[in-house]
């Protein structure tokens, strides 16, 4: 990568890399790179970003400092106004920095970083997620959810599970909270991707398919109880409630005029 200069990076915080014509970048080293700007036309040079921007932030970066492991090439600037600091995006964990992954895509050193409202103190309190303890006071490793404001989770365990849940299932893992947690963690740099659930493809997909069979106690349609007629006696109805039990019309008596069916459980 161009921008961070290292071969092989967690995708989790630097993204997918991206080469185009030479160039070869982290896609979320490219957005939060301070010197850089996004084109509306994605089609260009690397998502937006233009060679010649790039290479210009490069060497611009060339002499800047990483603060956190001391090498050079450093892209990304704290937002606060009066800091100097720079590092480079797989060092903001060890540098305890905070990278907020939405809108601007905003970066703070440890200084300057965003710190959580809550007045909680973690009390011997054990992560919910791994069951390890998280330390006696918050701290940059461990964080609380901001509305039951009891569950304690180190970072790295809430931001595994961002990964695994994705932006759609996503919420405090005690109260269940989706709206205000999911604020409070981006804010607090945590990386939640904008996708479904990482869960098993085909248990999923399972999960998401029409019912498509008959499922009435005497079945009476002569091509059995997978065949799926799209009008008439064959026509298969999905109970409208629960989704998870069919049936033909001439199996369960459902007239022509009938736009709907319940099965006997619902």
């Amino acid at each position: 990568c161009m921008l961070c200069r290292r071969a092989e990076a967690d995708p989790n915080i630097c993204g997918n890399k991206l080469e185009k014509q030479g160039l070869c970048a982290h896609e979320y080293c490219l957005s939060f790179a301070t010197q850089l700007g996004q084109q509306q036309a994605g089609t260009l040079g690397l998502r937006g970003f233009l060679p010649e921007d790039i290479q210009c932030a490069v060497n611009q970066a060339a002499q800047k400092q990483c603060f956190v492991c001391g090498e050079r090439g450093a892209t990304i600037t704290c937002r606060e106004t009066s800091c100097d600091r720079s590092f480079h995006l797989p060092c903001a964990v060890e540098g305890e920095c905070i990278t907020q992954y939405f809108f601007e895509y905003r970066a703070f050193c440890w200084e300057h970083r965003p710190e959580q409202a809550v007045e909680a103190a973690p009390e011997n309190a054990t992560c919910l997620i791994c069951l390890d303890p998280v330390g006696e006071r918050k701290s940059y490793g461990s964080m609380v959810c901001p509305v039951c404001k009891n569950a304690w989770f180190h970072r790295g365990c809430i931001q595994g599970q961002a990964i695994s849940n994705g932006l759609t299932w996503f919420r405090c893992p005690h109260c269940r909270d989706r709206d205000a947690f999911l604020s409070e963690m981006l804010i607090m740099g945590i990386q939640i991707p904008f996708r479904l659930a990482s869960w098993d493809s085909r248990a999923y997909e399972a999960l998401g398919a029409r019912h498509s069979r008959c499922d009435a106690g005497r079945c009476l349609c002569p091509g059995g109880r997978e065949q799926a007629d799209e009008e008439g006696h064959w026509e298969l109805l999905v109970c409208s409630c629960c989704a998870a039990e069919g049936t033909h019309r001439r199996c369960s008596s459902v007239s022509s005029s009938q736009d709907s069916w319940e099965c006997d459980f619902c």
